[in-house]
Order: structure tokens, then C-alpha cells, then sequence
């Protein structure tokens, strides 16, 4: 093998494009190559970055707030899942450590363009979006995009600058308006949660558009084809259990069936955690909604995405890229709505919008819980019947959110701050860590999870908790078990004994995916593991790196990012549960089981953080 020292790159450009919307300064940066080791890319730059460049206690939604664009060695470079972006930043909904992850084709047209990282920091005074072609970046006027949602934005970018082969992000009208969880949107795949839109449009940017013609140098090519081949042969092998390949069979959207029965379905804004309603809803949407699958990027061979349609009645809606898991669960049993055509058309919305479709239906949940409650009424909804399972309120709030109107101004600042503006003990109601709203999976289900949703970085988090429901319910051990983790198979899932080391080893595991810029759904089910991935970046990079490199990488950009938390004042207090996640289901068949509820958060998360070496008073790491 080809050793790559430091006097050359492969596997990255090398250069950081930095974008001032203050004074519209433009300027390409070298990489640290020393850093590039250290952190490797995707999210692990991201937060070295941040880190290292903003103050604590900024305002997300001030100048001095940066958005940064971040890619991976593997994005766009053919290896399996390899089409995946992060964006990185100070979250206007938490406060903390913000970022958002997105399929598709754009990061790896970046890259392809010349650069690695694109850092937006500063302020247009007027609606402005990017044009990147190769070496020439311009900053352009938008003022004919205000107002128009993501796929409008998207369409008139391209035709003003007449080229159809540029792929686009923007955000939707609740970017424009700051609703503190806009998303945005890639196409019909949005990174989401945290509120990266609300920065954009805090930011007056509206779009930017990318085209490259470029290639991402590789330092040997022909192994790294051989080594390709070989993981996605394996992909379709080893790792096709039939709980994998359903994403291909059913979508995300077909997990509801096996959620429901197991208690991982939080439903009633968590009051239970199951519903029995899924497989009658999946049924539903696959006789009169599904179009067809759809992969988020070319050459994805898992194509977990639908396209999903509403041909006839009240909730009529054109044929889209949508219908996820946890869009579909939020706009069901979260909220209590039984009607699938109302839920795809609240998802379709919420996407035009530029909106989270998880957050907002966990606000939509919160206000029908404070109306049942009587915190609230009717006059201070706007006249809306905010009964459970009232479709036709779930879709007029999703509009109201996005456009600040009304009761949407209150929801749209997320579950934390319309709680703390309420008031009449509605805290209790919020559902949510570190301001981060519940998504469709419930603590209660297995242990590991409810350790992963109080200390993952960003909040109660959906894509950093699923690989503790594969450890814990699936009984897969994610390749892990070379470097440590106990068998899953001599663990019960309800256990709140040893599950610290678990979490610690399939955290730092499973934030690779989002340091290397690949699809994490390819290192779920015993798929891609730590020594292929290593394999693929000594054969990308010709630097000479094995698994536990990998994973010692995981847990240097974990701490790092639970640094910056710290330094926003995030203690162990803000890792615990909400108080109604430990307890016991209201209802369902979970109510009677004693081992659902949580005894001793504390305890489990004292666990964790002697694994993690951190401070089991503060919750703060400490110096090795």
C-alpha cells in the first residue's frame, strides 16, 4: 500500500470555501492536514471548527453564529451510502451543539467543485443565495425567492442561472420566519432537527446552488474499487437480515410494524408507547399512497425512500419524496390521527415549508395535550378544536407553525420555550431533552436508548439513539464485539445494569457514518463494520488506519462536541429523561409491565459516564 504522507492529499481537495454575507468576502482556505487525521471530516471537522471559532453564549440567530456545510472522506466517492452531507452549527432551538445530516447529491457536487467544507458565517442585509461553479463562487440577489417554498426556490435557482445539472438546497418560508426547527431541504430530503433553516434565514440566505466537475483524488484506486464491490456484496449478503432489508421492502415508514408491538411507537405525546394501529396504517398507506421507491442518491442499493402521493379527497397531494418513519409516526400516533391521507399530506406540507416534520408534530402533540389538560382553550388556539386525533387542526398547525401565525408563533419557538411561556405546569407536558423534541422512538423500550436520548449531543435524538434499539431489541453487536461490547444476546433489553459501556461503544461507533459522510443505515444490521470502513479510508486516503483508530476518532469528536455543551452550561442535569418517559405507559400493552418503566436513570447514567470518563458528579469530561 501506497503510504500518504503529509506533502499530499488524497481522499479530500483540501481547501475550505469561506463565506462572509456581511461584507461578501469570499476566500479558500487549506486544510490542516494534522487536524484532518484527528477529526477526519463530516461532523468531527465541524465541531473543531465551531469549537475553535465561535464564543460561548452567542446568539444562534445573530451574525456571529456560523452554518458550516460539512462532507466526509467517503461522500461522493462511490463507497457504499457515500451520499451524505452535515451541517454543522449553534442550534436557535437548544442553544447547543446543532447539526443535521442530508442524503443526496449535493455533497458530493461540493466536493467535486474543490472544497471539502463551505463555512457561512456573517449577515446579508437583503435575501441573497450562492452560486458555486467550481472556482468562481457568487453571491446573488434572491428578492424573487422570499416567500416561496423549497420547491419553488429550487426551480426558479435553476433557472436563473439556466442550468438544470446543479443541485440545490434551500429553505422554505419557515427558514424566512425563524421557526426554531426549519429545516434545509435538499430536493425532498431535508436535514433536519436543530433548526439549521431557522440559521440560514436568519442569515437572509436563501439557496445555494453547486455544480463540479472535478474528481476526489484517491490514492489507490483500483483496491479502493475492489474494497467497494466487496461492501456492498456484503451489504446484500450478510447484512440483508430481513429487519435490514425491509427499508427496501417497506421504507423507513414499514419500522411502525415492528415499533408498534415492541413499545418503540411513542404515542399520545408519549403517554404510551404503543398503539396497535400500525400495520392497519402501513396497509393504508401502501394500498392508497405509495408510489414507489426511491434511492436519496445514485447508487444507494437500499432506496429506503418513498414517493408518496393523495389522489383524491380533502388532503389532496401531488406525487413527493416523503412518508418517512418519523414523519408518518409523528402524524399519527403522536398526535392520535388515524387518517394516513392527512398525515402524507402534513409531511408533504411541512417539507414545502422548510419545517421538521418530527418537531412539529411533537408541538402539534404538546398543544392537544395542554388543551386536554385545560391549560389552554380554544380561544387561545385561534378557535381551533384541539381534541386528539383532529386531522383537520394537525394540518392548519403545521401552516400556522411555518408562517408564525398565531398559536404557530408560540409553537414554532419549540416545546421548551412554549412551555416556559405558558406556563400552568405545561413543562410537564413538553416532551423533549436539551430543548430537542421526542422522536418516534420511546426510551422505555430498551435501556441503552434511554441512556443514548439524555447524552447524545444534539438532544433527544432519533438518529443517534436507533443503534441502541439494534444492539438492545435486534440482538445485533454491529461488529463490535472484536473490540469489546458485550454479546447482546446475554443482555436483557429491559436491564438497567451494565448498559454503559454498550452505549459508549455504539456511540462512538455509529457518529462515524457522520464523520465519514455515508448513510448510517449501512452500518446498521451487521453491515458495514469498523474494519471495512477502515479498510476503505487506508485505501481513499493512503493513510494507514485500522478500527480501533476509527473508533478512538468516534469518541475524540463525541467528547469534543459534549465540550461545547459544556461550555453552554449543559450539565448531567440536562441528560435526564422526561419525567413522563420513565415512568410506566398509561395505556397499551406496556402498562403492565413493571420492567417498561425506569428505576434508576442517575444510576445508568453514572454507568455511562465512568465508561466515557466523565465526571459522575458534572457530567463533564475529564482530562486523561
Amino acid at each position: 500500500m501506497r503510504y500518504n504522507s503529509y506533502s499530499s492529499l488524497f481522499g479530500y481537495t483540501g481547501k475550505l470555501l469561506r463565506v462572509n454575507l456581511t461584507d461578501e468576502k469570499i476566500a479558500v482556505e487549506e486544510i490542516s492536514h494534522e487536524i484532518l487525521r484527528k477529526f477526519m471530516g463530516g461532523v468531527g471537522y465541524g465541531a473543531k471548527l465551531l469549537y475553535d471559532e465561535l464564543s460561548p453564549g452567542i446568539d444562534p440567530l445573530g451574525p456571529e453564529n456560523k452554518i458550516i456545510f460539512s462532507t466526509g472522506p467517503l461522500t461522493g466517492t462511490k463507497a457504499p451510502g457515500s451520499g451524505f452531507h452535515e451541517l454543522c452549527f449553534k442550534s436557535p432551538l437548544t442553544g447547543i451543539w446543532g447539526e443535521s445530516r442530508s442524503g443526496g447529491e449535493w455533497g458530493g457536487t461540493l466536493r467535486k467543485a474543490g472544497y471539502d467544507f463551505l463555512v457561512i458565517e456573517g449577515q446579508a442585509k437583503e435575501p441573497k443565495y450562492i452560486v458555486i461553479r467550481d472556482s468562481k463562487v457568487e453571491i446573488m440577489p434572491a428578492v424573487e425567492l422570499k416567500g416561496k417554498t423549497t420547491s419553488e426556490k429550487t426551480k426558479i435557482v435553476k433557472e436563473d442561472i439556466k442550468d438544470e445539472s446543479f443541485e440545490v438546497v434551500t429553505i422554505g418560508p419557515g427558514g424566512e420566519n425563524l421557526v426554531r426547527f426549519a429545516n434545509v431541504m435538499c430536493n425532498s430530503r431535508a436535514a433536519g432537527r436543530c433548526g439549521a433553516g431557522a440559521v440560514m434565514g436568519s442569515k437572509n440566505l436563501l439557496a445555494i446552488a453547486v455544480k463540479g466537475t472535478g474528481k476526489i483524488p484517491i490514492a489507490n484506486p483500483d483496491e479502493f474499487k475492489i474494497a467497494v464491490k466487496e461492501g456492498y456484496q456484503k451489504l446484500m449478503t450478510q447484512g440483508a437480515t430481513e429487519e435490514g432489508m425491509s427499508f427496501t421492502e417497506t421504507g423507513t415508514i414499514g419500522y411502525m410494524m415492528t415499533a408498534d408491538p415492541k413499545g418503540d411507537w411513542p404515542t399520545k405525546n408519549s403517554r404510551s408507547n404503543s398503539w396497535g394501529k400500525a400495520q392497519e396504517f402501513y396497509d393504508r398507506f401502501k394500498s392508497n399512497n405509495l408510489v414507489k421507491a426511491y434511492p436519496c442518491y445514485k447508487g444507494c442499493v437500499l432506496k429506503c425512500g418513498r414517493k408518496a402521493k393523495v389522489d383524491f379527497g380533502q388532503w389532496q397531494t401531488p406525487e413527493h419524496g416523503g412518508a418517512e418513519y418519523e414523519t408518518m409516526s409523528c402524524f399519527t400516533a403522536y398526535v392520535m390521527n388515524e387518517d394516513v391521507d392527512a398525515a402524507v399530506h402534513a409531511g408533504y406540507l411541512c417539507n414545502e415549508y422548510g419545517i421538521d416534520t418530527i418537531s412539529t408534530g411533537a408541538a402539534i402533540a404538546f398543544a392537544m395535550d395542554c388543551y386536554d389538560s385545560e391549560i389552554i382553550t380554544t380561544k387561545e388556539a385561534d378557535g381551533l378544536d384541539l381534541t386528539w386525533g383532529n386531522a383537520g387542526t394537525m394540518v392548519e398547525l403545521v401552516k400556522k407553525i411555518a408562517n408564525r401565525d398565531g398559536i404557530g408563533h408560540l409553537l414554532g419557538e419549540g416545546v421548551r420555550r412554549a412551555s416556559q411561556k405558558i406556563g400552568k405546569g405545561s413543562d410537564k407536558l413538553a416532551i423533549h431533552i436539551k430543548g430537542l423534541e421526542t422522536p418516534a422512538h420511546d426510551a422505555r423500550c430498551g435501556k441503552i436508548q434511554a441512556i443514548t436520548f439524555g447524552t447524545q449531543n444534539r438532544g433527544m435524538c432519533h438518529t443517534h439513539s436507533a443503534e441502541g434499539i439494534v444492539y438492545d431489541q435486534v440482538k445485533m453487536d454491529l461488529g463490535l464485539i472484536p473490540y469489546g461490547i458485550p454479546d447482546p444476546n446475554l443482555l436483557d433489553r429491559f436491564a438497567e445494569e451494565n448498559k454503559g459501556k454498550p452505549a459508549k461503544m455504539l456511540q462512538d461507533f455509529e457518529i462515524l457514518p457522520d464523520i465519514l459522510g455515508i448513510c448510517r443505515f449501512y452500518t446498521y444490521f451487521n453491515g458495514l463494520v469498523a474494519g471495512d470502513l477502515a479498510n476503505m479510508m487506508s485505501l481513499l486516503t493512503g493513510w494507514d488506519i485500522d478500527g480501533w483508530e476509527l473508533l478512538a476518532v468516534g469518541e475524540r469528536v463525541y467528547n469534543l462536541q459534549r465540550m461545547f455543551n459544556v461550555r453552554e452550561g449543559i450539565t448531567k442535569s440536562d441528560d435526564m429523561l422526561p419525567e413522563r418517559c420513565l415512568k410506566r405507559p398509561e395505556f397499551g400493552p406496556y402498562a403492565s409491565i413493571e420492567e417498561c418503566e425506569i428505576k434508576d436513570h442517575v444510576r445508568m447514567l453514572e454507568d455511562y459516564y465512568e465508561a466515557r470518563g466523565w465526571s459522575k458528579e458534572t457530567g463533564v469530561p475529564l482530562d486523561k
